[in-house]
């Protein structure tokens, strides 16, 4: 393989603030540690974390690179001490804890999953949001097969991923979207009942669908009022799992319901688990949903491309919430 380049083009952030701060600059190319790959690539995916580090209410873990980007995939270009399972010259799709928005990202081996036959627009869209659905919903969660999920921001990435592995899984799937057209596109992925929560009540609307008895999971990124309004949602012995805020981390509930329902209330974040944590998590998704990927019975939901330099633009589509799935970066 030809020596790698010094410099890479990455995507900087100037400063905390709107999309515009988001701008290509040189960069060193990383240098991979003990157990880390080194990943040239094609494709990154875009998340709303990226956006709320961009916004400084994000920093990155320590010993994260500046430059934002979760997911990414490309082609294995070099290798740290102790790496046995990767080569150069691998397709791969990795889980990275930053510099996804670069020419190259150094990811640990354990979190990178093999890319086979998925074109890399694709992959890069997985390992993010496919880590997080899988550990919250089937790990976090529980969901067992004929149970109901309620995923509120259907239409969104973590949303359209959920649907569909949840579906694979035997579970009816119950969600919630902004829009008639992103209620259909959530219907047309497999959702049972989609429910705009602009215009109906999405605790009726979920009793309503299941016959009085509520949701047995729930997947919850919005929180604030939304929080005390799931214990009402939720079924006896549910379980209500939190992921993000995209309203209030803050929120006055009654929690006889809790009590009342044997309610358990849990969540996780993915950017400052353990190495360990999420190597366990992408091989459970390697052994669980990559089979579902390579026989196309699911595929992540790509709403638009853009090249690495307009991520600025990435992320002024991802804040108006007209997408539905996901945004991805191309290089």
């Amino acid at each position: 393989m030809a020596a790698l380049p010094t410099s890479m083009t990455a995507i900087g952030i100037k400063a905390p603030g709107g999309p515009d701060v988001l701008v290509p600059e040189r960069r060193p190319v990383p240098t991979p540690a003990e157990g880390e790959i080194l990943v040239m690539v094609a494709a990154a995916g875009v998340n709303r974390p990226d956006v709320m580090q961009r916004q400084g209410l994000y920093p990155p873990p320590p010993g994260a690179p500046d430059i934002p980007g979760l997911e990414i995939a490309g082609e294995v270009v070099a290798l740290g001490p102790n790496v046995k399972r990767w080569k150069a010259g691998d397709r791969v799709m990795a889980l990275v804890i930053g510099g996804g928005y670069a020419e190259y990202a150094v990811a640990h081996a354990s979190h990178a999953l093999p890319v086979n036959a998925l074109p890399m627009i694709e992959a890069a869209a997985i390992p993010e949001t496919f880590l997080t659905v899988w550990h919250n919903v089937f790990e976090r969660g529980s969901l067992k097969p004929g149970e109901t999920l309620l995923v509120h921001g259907g239409s969104s990435g973590i949303g359209t991923t959920a649907i569909q592995l949840a579906k694979q899984f035997g579970a009816r799937v119950i969600v919630t979207a902004g829009s008639e057209e992103k209620c259909a596109a959530c219907r047309k992925l497999g959702a049972d009942t989609a429910i705009n929560y602009k215009t109906e009540d999405f605790v009726a609307a979920t009793k309503a669908a299941t016959g009085d008895k509520g949701a047995d999971v729930i997947l919850d990124m919005v929180g604030g009022d939304y929080i005390a309004r799931n214990y009402e949602a939720a079924a006896v012995e549910g379980r209500i799992v939190q992921i993000a805020f995209q309203g209030s981390p803050k929120a006055t509930v009654d929690f006889r319901r809790v009590m009342l329902k044997r309610l358990h209330h849990t969540g996780s974040t993915l950017r400052s688990r353990s190495v360990t944590d999420k190597g366990a998590i992408a091989r459970a998704v390697e052994d669980n949903a990559l089979p579902w990927l390579a026989s196309g019975k699911i595929k992540p939901v790509i709403f638009r491309t853009f090249p690495l330099k307009e991520a600025a633009a990435a992320h002024a589509l991802m804040e108006s919430s007209a997408h539905i799935g996901k945004i991805v970066l191309t290089l």
